[in-house]
Protein backbone atom coordinates (compact mmCIF):
# COMPACT_ATOMS: atom_id res chain seq x y z
CA UNK A 1 0.00 0.00 0.00
CA UNK A 2 2.79 2.39 0.92
CA UNK A 3 4.58 1.53 -2.29
CA UNK A 4 1.45 2.30 -4.34
CA UNK A 5 1.01 5.69 -2.65
CA UNK A 6 4.67 6.49 -3.30
CA UNK A 7 4.34 5.69 -7.01
CA UNK A 8 1.20 7.82 -7.25
CA UNK A 9 3.08 10.76 -5.71
CA UNK A 10 5.93 10.34 -8.20
CA UNK A 11 3.46 10.40 -11.07
CA UNK A 12 1.50 13.35 -9.69
CA UNK A 13 4.40 15.70 -8.95
CA UNK A 14 5.67 15.98 -12.60
CA UNK A 15 2.13 16.68 -13.82
CA UNK A 16 1.83 19.43 -11.20
CA UNK A 17 5.03 21.06 -12.40
CA UNK A 18 3.93 20.66 -16.02
CA UNK A 19 0.86 22.78 -15.37
CA UNK A 20 3.08 25.68 -14.30
CA UNK A 21 5.74 25.16 -16.96
CA UNK A 22 6.23 27.93 -19.52
CA UNK A 23 7.67 26.82 -22.85
CA UNK A 24 11.15 28.07 -23.64
CA UNK A 25 10.29 28.28 -27.33
CA UNK A 26 11.12 31.78 -28.59
CA UNK A 27 8.22 34.21 -28.65
CA UNK A 28 8.79 37.54 -30.38
CA UNK A 29 5.31 38.85 -29.57
CA UNK A 30 5.41 40.21 -26.00
CA UNK A 31 1.62 40.16 -25.78
CA UNK A 32 1.33 43.84 -24.92
CA UNK A 33 1.52 45.42 -28.36
CA UNK A 34 5.33 45.26 -28.45
CA UNK A 35 7.75 42.72 -29.85
CA UNK A 36 11.35 41.60 -29.44
CA UNK A 37 13.73 40.91 -32.29
CA UNK A 38 14.36 38.56 -33.94
CA UNK A 39 10.78 37.92 -35.00
CA UNK A 40 11.88 34.54 -36.41
CA UNK A 41 14.51 32.78 -34.35
CA UNK A 42 15.54 30.38 -37.10
CA UNK A 43 17.65 30.09 -40.25
CA UNK A 44 15.50 31.94 -42.76
CA UNK A 45 18.06 33.18 -45.27
CA UNK A 46 17.40 36.04 -47.70
CA UNK A 47 13.77 36.73 -46.71
CA UNK A 48 11.51 38.64 -49.06
CA UNK A 49 8.10 39.94 -47.97
CA UNK A 50 5.08 41.38 -49.77
CA UNK A 51 1.77 42.75 -48.60
CA UNK A 52 -1.48 41.77 -50.29
CA UNK A 53 -4.45 43.51 -48.70
CA UNK A 54 -4.20 42.92 -44.95
CA UNK A 55 -1.90 39.90 -45.31
CA UNK A 56 1.87 39.59 -45.47
CA UNK A 57 3.63 36.74 -47.27
CA UNK A 58 7.28 35.77 -47.04
CA UNK A 59 9.56 33.35 -48.83
CA UNK A 60 13.24 32.55 -48.24
CA UNK A 61 16.19 30.70 -49.71
CA UNK A 62 15.79 26.94 -49.47
CA UNK A 63 18.98 25.92 -51.33
CA UNK A 64 18.82 22.16 -52.12
CA UNK A 65 16.05 21.31 -49.64
CA UNK A 66 12.71 19.96 -50.84
CA UNK A 67 9.98 20.83 -50.60
CA UNK A 68 11.50 24.24 -51.13
CA UNK A 69 10.54 27.90 -51.07
CA UNK A 70 8.52 27.94 -47.84
CA UNK A 71 5.61 30.38 -47.80
CA UNK A 72 5.02 32.12 -44.48
CA UNK A 73 1.97 34.21 -43.62
CA UNK A 74 1.50 36.99 -41.08
CA UNK A 75 -1.01 39.68 -40.21
CA UNK A 76 1.41 41.89 -38.28
CA UNK A 77 4.98 41.07 -39.47
CA UNK A 78 5.71 39.62 -36.02
CA UNK A 79 3.74 36.37 -35.79
CA UNK A 80 4.52 34.09 -38.73
CA UNK A 81 3.20 30.68 -39.77
CA UNK A 82 4.36 28.35 -42.54
CA UNK A 83 1.33 27.85 -44.80
CA UNK A 84 2.80 26.21 -47.91
CA UNK A 85 5.86 25.23 -49.93
CA UNK A 86 5.94 26.59 -53.45
CA UNK A 87 8.58 24.26 -54.90
CA UNK A 88 7.75 20.54 -54.91
CA UNK A 89 10.89 19.34 -56.66
CA UNK A 90 14.26 20.93 -57.25
CA UNK A 91 15.31 20.98 -60.88
CA UNK A 92 17.17 19.68 -62.79
CA UNK A 93 16.04 16.53 -60.96
CA UNK A 94 18.96 14.47 -62.23
CA UNK A 95 21.31 16.92 -60.51
CA UNK A 96 19.42 17.38 -57.25
CA UNK A 97 18.65 13.69 -56.77
CA UNK A 98 21.94 13.83 -54.89
CA UNK A 99 22.59 16.37 -52.09
CA UNK A 100 23.95 19.65 -53.47
CA UNK A 101 24.76 21.58 -50.32
CA UNK A 102 24.57 25.39 -50.64
CA UNK A 103 23.35 25.11 -54.24
CA UNK A 104 19.84 25.45 -55.66
CA UNK A 105 17.46 28.22 -54.59
CA UNK A 106 19.26 31.46 -53.79
CA UNK A 107 17.61 34.70 -52.63
CA UNK A 108 14.08 34.49 -54.06
CA UNK A 109 11.75 37.42 -54.70
CA UNK A 110 8.00 37.08 -54.20
CA UNK A 111 5.65 39.50 -55.98
CA UNK A 112 1.91 39.92 -56.60
CA UNK A 113 0.75 41.07 -60.02
CA UNK A 114 -2.69 40.94 -61.63
CA UNK A 115 -4.12 38.55 -59.05
CA UNK A 116 -1.20 36.13 -59.29
CA UNK A 117 1.71 35.40 -56.98
CA UNK A 118 5.16 35.11 -58.58
CA UNK A 119 8.45 33.86 -57.19
CA UNK A 120 11.74 34.37 -59.02
CA UNK A 121 15.01 32.89 -57.80
CA UNK A 122 18.52 32.47 -59.06
CA UNK A 123 20.27 29.12 -59.22
CA UNK A 124 23.97 30.09 -59.45
CA UNK A 125 24.71 27.16 -61.73
CA UNK A 126 21.72 27.23 -64.08
CA UNK A 127 20.04 30.65 -64.15
CA UNK A 128 16.82 32.38 -63.11
CA UNK A 129 13.65 30.37 -62.55
CA UNK A 130 10.05 31.51 -62.05
CA UNK A 131 6.93 29.88 -60.62
CA UNK A 132 3.48 31.36 -60.05
CA UNK A 133 -0.02 30.66 -58.72
CA UNK A 134 -3.36 32.38 -58.19
CA UNK A 135 -3.72 30.64 -54.81
CA UNK A 136 -0.78 31.16 -52.47
CA UNK A 137 -2.06 28.29 -50.31
CA UNK A 138 -2.50 25.93 -53.24
CA UNK A 139 -0.40 24.35 -55.94
CA UNK A 140 2.25 26.40 -57.74
CA UNK A 141 3.28 26.02 -61.36
CA UNK A 142 6.30 24.03 -62.42
CA UNK A 143 9.54 26.03 -62.56
CA UNK A 144 10.28 27.85 -65.80
CA UNK A 145 13.84 28.79 -66.73
CA UNK A 146 13.45 32.48 -67.60
CA UNK A 147 17.14 33.32 -68.00
CA UNK A 148 19.78 30.67 -68.53
CA UNK A 149 23.31 31.38 -67.38
CA UNK A 150 25.96 30.75 -64.78
CA UNK A 151 26.42 33.11 -61.84
CA UNK A 152 23.10 34.95 -62.27
CA UNK A 153 21.62 35.45 -58.79
CA UNK A 154 19.23 37.51 -56.64
CA UNK A 155 16.67 38.32 -59.36
CA UNK A 156 13.63 40.53 -58.90
CA UNK A 157 10.91 41.45 -61.41
CA UNK A 158 9.32 44.85 -61.92
CA UNK A 159 6.04 45.54 -63.70
CA UNK A 160 6.06 49.22 -64.64
CA UNK A 161 3.02 50.13 -66.72
CA UNK A 162 3.39 48.47 -70.09
CA UNK A 163 6.99 47.48 -69.40
CA UNK A 164 8.32 44.47 -67.49
CA UNK A 165 11.87 44.16 -66.20
CA UNK A 166 14.13 41.75 -64.38
CA UNK A 167 17.11 42.93 -62.37
CA UNK A 168 19.76 40.60 -61.00
CA UNK A 169 23.20 40.44 -59.42
CA UNK A 170 26.18 38.22 -60.18
CA UNK A 171 27.95 35.51 -58.14
CA UNK A 172 31.71 35.98 -58.23
CA UNK A 173 32.25 32.26 -57.62
CA UNK A 174 30.64 31.44 -60.97
CA UNK A 175 30.66 34.60 -63.09
CA UNK A 176 33.94 36.17 -61.98
CA UNK A 177 32.20 39.45 -61.07
CA UNK A 178 30.12 40.31 -58.02
CA UNK A 179 29.84 44.08 -58.04
CA UNK A 180 27.45 44.58 -60.94
CA UNK A 181 23.67 44.84 -61.30
CA UNK A 182 22.09 44.07 -64.66
CA UNK A 183 18.56 44.92 -65.78
CA UNK A 184 16.79 43.15 -68.64
CA UNK A 185 13.44 43.55 -70.39
CA UNK A 186 10.89 40.74 -70.20
CA UNK A 187 7.61 40.00 -71.91
CA UNK A 188 4.48 41.14 -70.06
CA UNK A 189 3.96 37.66 -68.58
CA UNK A 190 7.42 37.74 -67.01
CA UNK A 191 8.39 34.44 -68.59
CA UNK A 192 10.87 35.42 -71.32
CA UNK A 193 13.89 37.71 -71.50
CA UNK A 194 13.78 40.01 -74.53
CA UNK A 195 17.25 41.59 -74.61
CA UNK A 196 20.86 41.29 -73.46
CA UNK A 197 20.30 43.71 -70.62
CA UNK A 198 21.98 46.84 -69.36
CA UNK A 199 24.31 47.27 -66.41
CA UNK A 200 22.63 49.78 -64.10
CA UNK A 201 25.10 49.69 -61.21
CA UNK A 202 28.86 49.13 -61.17
CA UNK A 203 30.47 48.86 -57.77
CA UNK A 204 33.94 47.83 -58.88
CA UNK A 205 36.62 49.74 -57.03
CA UNK A 206 34.25 50.91 -54.29
CA UNK A 207 31.92 48.05 -53.34
CA UNK A 208 33.33 44.56 -53.35
CA UNK A 209 29.98 42.75 -53.22
CA UNK A 210 26.62 43.96 -54.50
CA UNK A 211 23.65 41.65 -54.11
CA UNK A 212 20.11 41.22 -52.78
CA UNK A 213 18.45 43.45 -55.36
CA UNK A 214 14.79 44.32 -54.81
CA UNK A 215 12.64 46.52 -57.03
CA UNK A 216 9.90 48.71 -55.62
CA UNK A 217 7.39 51.09 -57.14
CA UNK A 218 8.57 54.28 -58.80
CA UNK A 219 11.56 52.42 -60.25
CA UNK A 220 13.59 52.23 -57.09
CA UNK A 221 16.19 49.51 -56.70
CA UNK A 222 17.24 48.37 -53.25
CA UNK A 223 20.53 46.55 -52.99
CA UNK A 224 22.84 45.15 -50.36
CA UNK A 225 26.44 46.32 -50.42
CA UNK A 226 29.41 44.80 -48.68
CA UNK A 227 31.85 47.67 -48.55
CA UNK A 228 35.13 45.78 -48.53
CA UNK A 229 36.80 42.44 -49.07
CA UNK A 230 36.57 41.86 -45.33
CA UNK A 231 32.82 41.43 -45.68
CA UNK A 232 31.81 44.24 -43.38
CA UNK A 233 28.16 44.77 -42.64
CA UNK A 234 26.29 45.93 -45.71
CA UNK A 235 23.83 48.76 -46.10
CA UNK A 236 20.67 49.20 -48.11
CA UNK A 237 20.58 52.08 -50.57
CA UNK A 238 18.16 53.28 -53.20
CA UNK A 239 19.11 53.80 -56.82
CA UNK A 240 16.70 55.49 -59.24
CA UNK A 241 16.82 54.53 -62.89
Amino acid sequence: MKRSCFLMCIMFVPSLFAQNYISKVWQSDNGDGTYTNPVLYADYSDPDVIRVGEDFYMTVSSFNCTPGLPILHSKDLVNWEIVNYALEKQIPEEVFNKPQHSKGVWAPSIRYHKNEFYIYWGDPDFGVYMIKTNDVYGKWSKPKLVLEGKGIIDPCPLWDGENTYLIHAWAGSRAGINSMLTMRTMNSEGTTILDDGKNVFDGHGKHHTVEGTKTLQERIILLHISSSRRRRKGMAIGVAF
